[in-house]
């Protein structure tokens, strides 16, 4: 398995790549891999002559120090991982200060306003740390499709955004969440959680599911109310936000239109550990 640590070295082999007419799928990721991680690069084995894997934890993006410091780091057992599933993958281990060329900060982008809903007005900045790290993979890795799973359903509509306004000729494959078998959406955070914030934690899985069947016949705060307090009733469990948005605009809804798609975006802390999570309501 090739381990690339440095800007140069990489570009040097995705030349190589292009000049022998391969297709190349990207994963990027901070590490921690799962299977949720690994189903993303299935897919890209799957569709690409060549899959090209980033672990790194890009610190422009944490808009809380700690959550920074306390990120699983877990290089070895991530490479593991990805040797099982070919030797041919390819990895880009970024060295922060060659990656940003010494300068550790995050431009500004203007994503038409999909960067202020949900994450944007409880996280400022973090999609232009998003922003910032995912078109320069995009340059130095040149991709032709990459993937990103449907857990991040607003950075994953972001990163289409960043795609077509910098007419970049990369194909952006979602890839549905990857769910344990007691419906807790997989994350790298997950392994934080303890006992008892861990055995709570697929509650919310439930009520997502619940919402979704509300939804058919109930109207919006009808669905919001229930889930508002059945999160509030949990002893081990908090609240952050619960919104019902457009799935093209991210916007906040307030009632059904013919021919929209909507999806329940929610965010709960489990203890010290803060979980994402959405899911689907029915078309209207």
């Amino acid at each position: 398995m090739k381990v690339f640590r440095y800007k140069k070295e990489l570009n040097n082999q995705v030349s190589e790549l292009k000049n022998q007419k391969k297709s190349i799928g990207f994963v990027p990721t901070m590490g921690a891999l799962h299977q949720g991680h690994l189903a993303l690069v299935r897919q890209a084995l799957k569709d690409n002559d060549v899959c090209i894997v980033s672990i790194f934890v890009n610190p422009i993006q944490f808009d809380n120090p700690d959550d920074l410091k306390k990120y699983p780091r877990t290089f070895e057992d991530d490479l593991a991982l990805l040797a099982n599933l070919s030797p041919e993958i390819i990895v880009f281990y970024p060295d922060a200060h060659d990656f940003y060329d010494g300068n550790i900060q995050s431009s500004h982008f203007d994503f038409d306003g999909l960067e202020k809903e949900m994450e944007g007005k409880h996280r400022p900045g973090h999609f232009d740390g998003v922003g910032t790290v995912v078109k320069k993979l995009f340059e130095i890795v040149r991709p032709d499709k990459a993937y990103f799973g449907e857990k991040d359903f607003q950075q994953l509509q972001i990163i289409k955004k960043l795609v077509e306004k910098t007419r970049m000729s990369i194909e952006i494959i979602p890839v549905p969440i990857f769910r344990e078998a007691d419906g807790l959406a997989m994350s790298s955070r997950n392994r934080r959680l303890t006992k008892h914030h861990r055995a709570a934690a697929p509650f919310i899985y439930q009520v997502l599911k619940q919402s979704r069947v509300l939804f058919e016949k109930e109207n919006f705060d009808t669905v919001i109310n229930f889930v508002k307090n059945a999160i509030g009733a949990h002893p081990y469990l908090e609240l952050e936000y619960f919104e019902i948005a457009d799935e093209k605009t991210l916007k906040s809804a307030k009632e059904k239109k013919s021919g929209n798609k909507y999806r329940g975006f929610i965010v709960v802390y489990a203890g010290a550990i803060r979980l994402i999570d959405n899911i689907s309501l029915v078309e209207s």
